[in-house]
């Protein structure tokens, strides 16, 4: 069982700031949880259920344990409905097997959803590494981790200084712009470079921005059909230029 103190400690965990200083970010419930025992997360604390604790015999021997009624998992949790377990896990995840010759580049990204939706759209289509720029949402954002229905777990994310990060690589930089080219002009469709590349999104309301686009060698936009929308959401068109590049 959990005693008063330490509850009042873990609750703590709900403000951001906390999980930031300590280099951690929470997990929550029966799917997520699973993802991270299976991924080999670096688990630090687990609060459950004894039902999900019955069910799960070989949890990490090094994480602490508290078996905790589901009203009490109410205290710990962002959600609404807690649902039977709650852990604290460690940032420093393990790294995935990567042979995607496609990167993902994300500038100034804001909303928690769309990069949650990105990761796991990303992990969808094999794309094993984003790099985000310093001042995107983070990904260890509760709203991230939670959308990205345990993608987090099968994706390297980075977060640097974009252009100098992109003034060190040796691969085309494809950048996703109102002024570019048409995906699908001239009955041709968007190839990925033998040597791979590195497709940049920019931000939802500005795009990308002027010093990110100078490394841009690729300008490319996915036409607007309709005629009437304003413009597509980030992550909806990360999608369509993904599966436009890394179709066979």
């Amino acid at each position: 069982m959990i005693s008063k103190n330490k509850l009042k400690e873990l609750s703590g965990f709900k403000q951001q700031k906390h999980c930031d200083d300590a280099s951690v970010f929470i997990v929550e419930g029966v799917k997520l949880s699973n993802e991270a025992l299976a991924a080999n997360a670096p688990i630090r604390i687990i609060c459950a259920t004894n039902l999900w604790l019955s069910q799960h015999n070989n949890l990490p021997a090094d994480a602490e344990i508290y078996e905790v009624e589901q009203d009490t998992l109410s205290r710990l949790s962002h959600m609404q409905t807690p649902n039977e377990v709650w852990m604290l896990v460690d940032r420093h995840l393990p790294l995935p097997n990567n042979n995607c010759p496609l990167t993902l580049a994300l500038d100034h990204l804001q909303d928690p959803g769309n990069l949650g939706t990105i990761i796991r759209t990303a992990d969808w289509f094999g794309v094993r590494r984003i790099v985000c720029s310093d001042g995107s949402v983070s990904c260890f954002n509760p709203k991230v981790v939670q959308s990205t229905m345990g993608s987090l777990f099968r994706t390297e994310i980075i977060y640097t200084d974009l252009p100098t990060y992109l003034a060190s690589c040796n691969k085309p930089v494809i950048g996703a712009l109102l002024d570019g080219s048409n995906i699908w002009g001239n009955n041709q469709r968007l190839q990925l470079p033998q040597e791979g590349a590195i497709l940049v999104i920019g931000n939802e309301s500005r795009g990308i921005s002027l010093p990110v686009q100078q490394y841009v060698t690729q300008r490319i936009a996915i036409p607007n059909l309709g005629g009437t929308a304003e413009s597509l959401n980030a992550s909806v068109a990360c999608a369509i230029l993904m599966a436009e590049l890394l179709r066979t």
